[in-house]
């Protein structure tokens, strides 16, 4: 873990990380001052967001051109950790693609460093600045990382329903999954259902939803997104409508081309139970 977490400068008396790894934590940092927080990350903080990045670029989630992560050399496209940085403004800045946009009740968002950040459930809203139509019918994921569920049925992230481009958490126990599709797709899991939960398209034929550490594969046909609308966290569109608002804590998201679910878990998932572990 250690030669994977951190590099040894020839003197043997700095530990420095990657060059893509420190312009993310200098990001983050200079988000978090803009905030309002100098502070600056703790070790351990930056040593799991180290270690996150390098195994995403090992299994080419993230891409790296020069000394930057990427949108164009990665599968991922868009995606904010949303946790770990001391502020909301910190939160935002993105691993990879677009920061997100943030409406509703400007005092209504709560952010936990460990936990992410929550939705009010009834006007708060996440744009991700990801357009639904800029990845490939037939390549494309979703995924949220969800720390606390909601309390009652919601939109984790969505764009307009006629797209079926949606994570839904239903009454009835179940989360839907809908991708390039018309209709729902239902897997069975409880109110209280927390961690990864993501989508995934690499063919027309059928498509991968994941939670709860198991993956399904839904036997439905993809169609054509039209649609320029964004995809929103927290909620969907409907018709130029925003609706279906989440309460939920959600701790990261990411948006982007065909990948390994189960991978893209196991690294979203230990960075998470790292920051739980490390920050006081």
């Amino acid at each position: 873990m250690l030669g994977r977490s951190l590099l040894m400068k020839a003197s043997g008396s700095l530990l420095l990380y990657p060059a893509y790894v420190q312009d993310y934590l200098d990001r983050v940092t200079a988000k978090d001052v803009q905030g309002g927080n100098s502070q600056g990350l703790e070790r351990g903080v930056t040593d799991g967001f180290n270690v996150a990045l390098q195994d995403l670029v090992a299994d080419t989630s993230l891409g790296i051109s020069g000394s930057v992560i990427a949108q164009a050399a990665s599968k991922i496209k868009a995606m904010p950790f949303m946790c770990g940085a001391r502020t909301l403004l910190g939160c935002l800045e993105p691993v990879v693609g677009p920061a997100p946009t943030r409406f509703g009740t400007e005092g209504g968002w709560n952010y936990n460093r460990k936990t992410g950040l929550a939705g009010n459930g009834t006007d708060n809203y996440l744009n991700s600045n990801r357009a639904n139509n800029a990845d490939p019918q037939n390549n494309v994921h979703t995924s949220v990382y969800v720390s606390t569920a909601r309390t009652s049925s919601c939109v984790y992230m969505g764009c307009d329903p006629g797209e079926r481009n949606t994570i839904y958490a239903l009454d009835g126990n179940n989360i839907g999954f809908s991708l390039r599709q018309l209709g729902i797709n239902y897997s069975a899991a409880s109110l209280s259902t927390t961690g990864f939960i993501g989508q995934s398209r690499s063919n027309s034929a059928n498509f991968v939803g994941r939670v709860a550490n198991a993956s399904n594969t839904f036997f439905a046909s993809s169609t054509t997104p039209s649609s320029t609308g964004t995809f929103l966290v927290f909620a969907r569109f409907e018709g130029g409508v925003v609706k279906n608002h989440s309460n939920a804590r959600i701790s990261s998201y990411s948006i982007g081309e065909s990948l390994d679910l189960a991978v893209l878990d196991a690294r979203i998932s230990t960075l998470m139970a790292t920051l739980a572990a490390v920050i006081p």
